[in-house]
């Protein structure tokens, strides 16, 4: 798998997407390997059974993220170089929520591929689309400047870079106000959902003081697993561009607070499982 093209096909909540999570945030601590046994415990500890599990862990072997390994006579699993990449890319968007300031530039996409190339085509509006991109017109695509790197990798990875040309603008110009341009551009109601289920799912979250560490454990992966999308399919457009009372810097907000109470003690349960 190419990691520009990880196309973050589990769905929040399902186990693949949980099993997932785990591995993101734990297996690179863990020295890139993880054993069969601890992997289970810890889905254990979520409420899922050892075969549903394994089942789960066969479609991130299948996605190219993990690799049978035995280490000391244990099954397990290690990260393969592709899922590294895929997991470093995966801690930027996560972990570090960006959004535009009113003066930063944007980039724009303009591209022309042959009917011959539909495929590719496709593929490359569906992974436009999973960074964050706003579709101005077909064949036009507008994104905060910051996701440059990310949108020429995924022209590199389908091989279409000398199909399109890439524009950085301070301030492109347009008929009428930017606020109601980037309403179409981008599905914001859909955005706004995105958020406001983070919210509904999270704001009543314990400080990590008032939960064991089996607890805080699975209330921050939980969390994780239903943040992780959000900053991929949200760009972070400035508060200009975004209608009044937008969720996201609840959201952002919410998530950092379970971040800074729950990381510690969930990553002390996932070592003492060991």
């Amino acid at each position: 798998m190419n990691p520009a093209l990880d196309d973050l096909d589990a769905r929040p909540g399902s186990t693949t997407s949980l099993v997932r999570t785990i591995v993101g945030l734990y297996i690179r601590e863990l020295g890139g390997w993880i054993s069969s046994m601890h992997l289970i415990a810890l889905m254990d500890a979520l409420g899922t059974s050892a075969q549903v599990t394994r089942t789960a862990i066969t479609r991130l072997k299948k996605k190219g993220i993990l690799e049978p390994r035995t280490v000391d006579g244990a099954s397990g699993f290690a990260l393969t170089d592709p899922g590294e990449r895929i997991l470093a890319r995966g801690d930027r968007r996560i972990f570090e929520p960006r959004s535009m300031s009113p003066n930063d530039p944007w980039c724009l996409l303009s591209y022309s591929i042959p009917e011959t190339e539909r495929e590719r085509r496709h593929q490359l509006r569906r992974h436009l689309h999973g960074i964050g991109g706003g579709l101005v017109t077909p064949g036009l695509w507008i994104f905060p400047e910051y996701l440059r790197t990310e949108l020429w990798a995924i022209l590199q990875a389908l091989e279409l870079q000398d199909h399109a040309t890439v524009f950085v603008s301070q301030n492109p110009e347009m008929t009428g106000n930017l606020r109601d341009a980037a309403s179409i551009w981008w599905d914001l109601e859909s955005l706004a959902t995105l958020h406001h289920t983070f919210i509904a799912l999270n704001h009543a979250v314990p400080e990590a003081g008032d939960s064991e560490a089996a607890e805080s454990f699975a209330t921050y992966v939980r969390a994780i697993d239903s943040w992780r999308t959000i900053p991929y399919l949200d760009p972070g457009l400035p508060p200009h561009c975004l209608p009044e009372n937008w969720p996201g810097r609840d959201s952002a907000g919410l998530f950092l607070r379970i971040q800074a109470s729950h990381a510690d003690p969930a990553r002390g349960f996932v070592q003492a499982l060991r």
